[in-house]
Formats: structure tokens, sequence, C-alpha cells
């Protein structure tokens, strides 16, 4: 038995549901048509990585000094220039190991 409450309900989500949509399709016609350079709100995601992109590279920089300024040969550089590549996956792991998830 469906109360005329739930009813209301239904009836609530699936207009705003339709006005949603609405509005999706309105901002990406006018955004993806042929004026696509007046915004890139879901048309264009070239630039949509940017700045997680900038932050790796520093990291990697970083990185990269710190190993090979305590590397004490040829091959301890060789191993640095991979760690500082890879330098992501091994805080990632050691924060799950540490939260112990």
């Amino acid at each position: 038995m469906v109360t005329k409450k739930a009813k209301i309900e239904a009836e609530w989500d699936e207009e705003v549901e339709k006005e949603i949509e609405k509005g999706v399709k309105k901002m990406t016609s006018s955004c993806c048509g042929d004026e696509s350079d007046k915004c890139n709100w879901g048309c264009n995601s070239k630039n949509a990585n940017a700045s997680s992109g900038a932050v790796y590279g520093l990291g990697f920089v970083g990185a990269l000094i710190y190993f090979l300024q305590t590397s004490t040969s040829f091959w301890d550089g060789v191993w640095g220039i991979i760690q500082a590549i890879l330098w992501p996956g091994y805080l990632v792991f050691e924060l799950l190991k540490f939260f112990k998830l």
C-alpha cells in the first residue's frame, strides 16, 4: 500500500531528476557545440588533471634529488631513479600498512 506521502515524494524525485537532466543537456549543448572553446565543462577534459600532474612532477623532482644525493654508487643511483618514479606507490602502501587496511 502506497501512502500519499510516498507518492508525492516519488513524483518530486521524478520532477527533480528531469530538471537536472534538462540542465545538464543545456550546459553540455552550449558548451560542447561549435563554440567548444568557451568552456571546458565535461567536453574538453584535457586540462582536468593538470594540477595533479604538477604535484606529481614536483614530488618526482624532489624524490629524484633526494635519492640521487643519498646514493653511494652507480647502481644506487639507478635504483634511486626507479624509486623516484614509483614513490607514490610506496607511500600508499606504507599508509595502508600503518592504518592496517
